[in-house]
């Protein structure tokens, strides 16, 4: 054992990845307690009532964010990876598409609200959450130090971001705010990260970035031609994770909506470890691919063999504490949010391998089925929450939400030849999770 860890230590590939991972789980962690911190003080001033509505706005916007991206971010992240001399471009051409991506949000948001039935306080609520994603173009600093595995940049300005927007909160809360002051500290976040980034890509380039933007009109269509299903994908994605929220509101009421919500966002701090694990190893299983086929599916399968893994500490967790841990950080206001969180927590085993397969999407160039994928599982989803909702609440969104993407991340591999490998690597996995390597995802 301790010749194996002598190896891995001197092992320079591994080092270079462990240091990535350990950067991002330091900020996850950080932001797990910090922000979840903050947020529990704010879903107790607010209330289930109030904190509702505020999530609702929030979901509103999130149903049509995937736009603002135009599907670059893990596309960006490959190309960085494989023609690192095209940097400029790349970076250039992502940025100018991710300005015009974050103006057809905010015309399209402006059209949306208009088939709802809020009030104008709520679209007002909508309106200056969504101006936020004019400054999400400068994310693609995050896609230049995710290609480079330096991601400790990325957690310098991801953590005072979140620093100063939370002290920022604090102080709303101990002065009785509106609900109208936390949605602009959202605008606030995304402003504050945006320097942060600019400030770090100038120390370490010693470039002003928007002095060194080249936009490249073939690339940008080349690009677009990889990422359009990732944009249906990911309105789709959205669907998932926001649209019961919607639903919830115009079917029961904000109360719920403030219930549910507080279940979904204590279950998906969950979620940080399989994120920054993929997050960080992903070039890594780019360059496998370039070295072997063999070795590329290794890597898969150990992924998948870590996610399940992951996925079973979590459920055990939260069942056997999760009542007690949302009536002692939520109080007694939050009673239904209890039960919702503990069924929420099958959700962990989805959201595990959807973060993982994105990989094997990416790197096989295969986004069509990824958009087929989401669009069924997402229509069917919205098709049983307008059945579950009526009869059952938020536990029939919950339902709704488990049984969809039962089929979006695992049935529905089975149906092409195409992702039928990626189909049994996941089932292998779960079968053999025990057999984990570590050396096989380095």
């Amino acid at each position: 054992m301790i010749s194996k860890l002598k190896d891995l230590k001197n092992h320079q590939g591994f080092m270079k990845y462990f240091k990535n991972t350990s950067w991002l789980f330091t900020e996850k962690i950080f932001r797990m307690v910090v922000g979840l911190f903050v947020g529990i003080w704010v879903a107790r001033y607010l209330g289930p009532e109030k904190f509702g509505l505020f999530s609702y706005a929030q979901s509103f916007v999130g149903l049509f964010s995937a736009i603002a991206t135009l599907g670059l971010n893990g596309i960006v992240v490959r190309e960085l990876v494989k023609f690192p001399e095209k940097e400029k471009e790349l970076l250039g051409t992502a940025f100018l598409l991710k300005v015009f991506g974050a103006a057809i949000t905010l015309c399209i948001l402006a059209i949306a609200v208009n088939f709802t039935s809020n009030d104008n306080y709520t679209n007002m609520l909508i309106f200056i959450i969504s101006s936020a994603v004019i400054f999400q173009s400068f994310n693609i600093i995050d896609f230049y130090f995710q290609a480079k595995v330096m991601s400790k940049y990325v957690v310098f300005t991801n953590s005072f971001s979140l620093l100063l927007s939370s002290i920022v909160k604090i102080v709303l809360i101990l002065n009785h705010a509106p609900i109208m002051a936390f949605a602009w500290v959202v605008v606030f976040d995304s402003l504050v990260l945006s320097i942060g980034y600019l400030y770090w890509y100038f120390k370490i380039k010693k470039e002003f970035l928007l002095s060194q933007i080249m936009f490249d009109f073939e690339l940008a269509k080349s690009l677009l031609k990889d990422s359009w299903p990732l944009i249906i994908s990911g309105m789709a994605i959205m669907i998932y994770a926001r649209i019961d929220q919607v639903m919830i509101k115009e079917m029961v009421d904000n109360n719920e909506v403030g219930q549910y919500s507080v279940a979904i966002r204590l279950i998906e701090q969950f979620d940080f470890l399989s994120v920054l694990i993929v997050k960080s190893i992903a070039p890594s299983l780019t360059n496998a691919k370039k070295i072997s086929q063999e070795l590329y599916f290794n890597r898969l399968l150990n992924l998948y063999r870590l996610m399940f893994f992951i996925f079973l500490v979590t459920f055990s967790f939260v069942f056997l504490f999760g009542k007690d841990i949302v009536l002692l950080l939520y109080g007694n206001a939050y009673s239904m949010a209890a039960g919702l969180f503990v069924l929420a927590s099958f959700r962990t085993l989805y959201t595990n391998f959807g973060i993982a397969s994105s990989q094997f999407i990416t790197n096989e160039n295969l986004f069509k089925y990824s958009m087929i994928f989401t669009i069924m599982g997402a229509s069917i989803n919205i098709l049983l929450n307008y059945f579950l909702i009526p009869l059952y609440g938020a536990e029939g969104a919950l339902v709704a939400t488990i049984i969809s993407f039962t089929f979006s991340i695992f049935i529905s591999y089975f149906l092409f030849q195409q992702t039928r490998k990626n189909a049994f690597l996941m089932l292998s996995a779960i079968l053999t999770f025990y057999k984990f390597s570590l050396k096989e995802v380095k």
